[in-house]
């Protein structure tokens, strides 16, 4: 199961978003099951949670498993008599939520209790297993869960996170930097700036470079790895890197070892995707 999740600078951006579309949240109580975006998240995940166990449906119509998962964890949220709620996200209509819960994959799911990821997995799982889960979750934190103690908040990142909100990247960035000058191990900054930088990079590479990109391009093949990272397309970008490190030697093929170990540090380590291109490293290097 996958750990905890961030969610402050989703909440922020959604009641932001709200605000300046002068939509009001709909009601949160009542029904097992609620559909949700970007704009109504605080409400119906993050404030619910407090109040009771919820649970996330990351979905997409493209995904076949989500088309036999939904139906199922549905019926299963109206068996449950009120003990959690489903909240439902469709991924293509609310990007935000999938970036903010670090989706690689769906469907995935996730479980909040007082206002935090408790517990996730991703794919179809048979039912029984599903209910496993769940049950197992419940009895940890019950149907409902008290709201965590707030930790004081770091003004430092109060600021950067509020130049991200109004759009400043770059000055967002100088202040994450800031902080690791002084705190070189400051987890959420450095993490931060690795995933900023990342998109910066990979945001200014012409996308027809997957396209166009030379076999023996090295360069050419490192940008065509970023621009299908950033679309999602994560074993493609670690399959085009494999491919340069099969095909070189000394150090071309050590930059490409070197580039392909960054692009892992953007996941969760234990994710499947990682774990087999790791594999397919090893066999590639020896």
């Amino acid at each position: 199961m996958a750990g905890a999740v961030d969610l402050s600078t989703l909440a922020a951006k959604a009641e932001t978003s709200r605000a300046a579309s002068g939509a009001s949240a709909p009601a949160s109580g009542g029904g097992a099951v609620v559909d949700v975006v970007d704009a109504t998240f605080e409400t119906e995940v993050i404030e619910r949670s407090t109040r009771g166990l919820v649970i996330v449906e990351l979905w997409a119509d493209w995904a076949p498993e989500s088309a036999q998962l939904s139906p199922m964890l549905a019926a299963m949220a109206q068996r449950a008599g009120g003990q959690w709620t489903l909240a439902r996200v469709d991924v293509d209509a609310s990007p935000g939520i999938a970036q903010a819960f670090g989706a690689q994959s769906v469907p995935m799911v996730v479980a909040l209790a007082g206002g935090q990821p408790v517990s996730a997995f991703n794919g179809l799982q048979p039912e029984a297993q599903i209910q496993g889960w769940i049950d197992e979750i419940v009895s940890k934190v019950g149907g409902g869960a008290p709201a965590p103690a707030a930790e004081p908040e770091d003004p430092r990142m109060v600021a950067a996170e509020q130049l991200m909100n109004d759009g400043d990247v770059d000055g967002a960035l100088a202040v994450y930097r800031t902080i690791l000058e002084s705190e070189p191990n400051h987890p959420e900054a450095r993490a931060t700036v690795r995933n900023l930088d990342f998109i910066m990079r990979a945001q200014a590479h012409d996308p027809s470079i997957v396209e166009l990109a030379a076999p023996g391009d090295i360069d050419a093949q490192f940008a065509a790895a970023d621009v299908l990272l950033l679309s999602q397309q994560n074993e493609a970008a670690f399959d085009r890197i494999l491919a340069v490190v099969r095909s070189t030697f000394g150090d071309d093929k050590d930059r490409a070892r070197a580039r392909l170990l960054e692009l892992f540090e953007l996941f969760d380590p234990a994710d499947p995707l990682v774990v087999a291109a790791r594999r397919k490293l090893a066999v590639a290097l020896y």
